[in-house]
C-alpha cells in the first residue's frame, strides 16, 4: 500500500477531506475504534488535500464534494492524474448529486451519503482498500439516476441558470446571451418543472445543491 508509517503494514492510512471541522472529528472518532485504519492526515478544501495526498500518499481519501477553493471533483481528477492508483470514496448529503456521478466518473471508487457513514463507512474502507470498486448501493443508484435522467438541464438552460445565479434579470440575461426575453422565461419554465422548483431562487439553490452550476458559472462576466 502506499500509506507509510510504523503501524502494521496491514493498517489502513487515511486522510479526511472536508471543510466542517466537527464532522472531521466524528470521522476521526469512529477510525479510532479501528484496530486496522489510521488516520494520516485531514484538509478542509480541494486544493490542500491534492497536497496532502502528495505529502501522506494515504490508502484511502474521504473526500467531500463541497469544498471552498477546489471542489472535491476537480481534487480527486488532480489526485488520480498524480496517481491512477488511488482510491478515494466519496461523501455528499445529497441523494442525487450530479456531482457524485461526475466524481466516480473521474475515477472514485465509492460513494456514500453522510448519514450513512456510522453503518457503511467502515465496510467500505475495506472494500476500497482490497482494490475493489465499493460502487454505489442499490437505493442510492436509483435516486442518482433519476437525477440525471430526469433533472438533466441542457447546456443552454444551464446557461441561463448560471446568469440567474449571478442575480441578472431576464432582459439581461436574453442580451447577455443574444436570445429574447421571452426565451429566457422559456428555458426558466423549463428549468423550474426539471428541477421541481417553486422560483428561481430555488432553482438555484437547488442547482448548486446538486452540483448542475457551481458559484464559479454564478460570477460570470457581465452586467446583472
Amino acid at each position: 500500500m502506499t500509506g507509510s508509517s510504523s503501524y502494521a503494514t496491514d493498517s489502513i492510512g487515511i486522510l479526511v477531506v472536508d471543510d466542517h471541522p466537527l464532522l472531521r472529528d466524528g470521522l476521526a472518532a469512529l477510525l479510532g475504534l479501528q484496530p486496522d485504519m489510521r488516520l494520516l492526515g485531514e484538509a478542509s478544501d480541494g486544493e490542500e488535500a491534492v497536497a496532502q495526498y502528495m505529502a501522506l500518499r494515504p490508502d484511502v481519501v474521504l473526500m467531500d464534494l463541497q469544498l471552498p477553493r477546489v471542489d472535491g471533483v476537480e481534487a480527486i481528477t488532480r489526485i488520480r492524474h498524480h496517481d491512477p492508483r488511488a482510491r478515494i470514496i466519496v461523501l455528499t448529503t445529497y441523494r442525487g448529486d450530479v456531482r457524485a456521478v461526475k466524481a466516480l466518473q473521474a475515477g472514485a471508487s465509492g460513494y456514500l451519503l453522510k448519514d450513512m457513514l456510522r453503518h457503511e463507512l467502515v465496510d467500505t474502507i475495506r472494500t476500497v482498500h482490497s482494490g475493489r470498486r465499493a460502487g454505489v448501493p442499490a437505493a442510492l443508484a436509483a435516486s442518482i439516476a433519476a437525477h440525471v435522467v430526469e433533472d438533466s438541464l441542457s447546456p443552454r438552460e444551464t446557461e441561463v441558470l448560471g446568469h440567474v445565479a449571478a442575480g441578472r434579470s431576464n432582459k439581461a440575461i436574453g442580451e447577455q446571451m443574444g436570445i429574447s426575453e421571452q426565451t429566457v422565461k422559456a428555458h426558466m419554465k423549463n428549468i423550474m418543472e426539471k428541477l421541481g422548483a417553486r422560483d428561481r431562487t430555488h432553482a438555484v439553490t437547488l442547482a448548486l445543491k446538486r452540483g448542475i452550476i457551481s458559484l464559479d458559472d454564478a460570477a460570470g462576466d457581465g452586467d446583472a
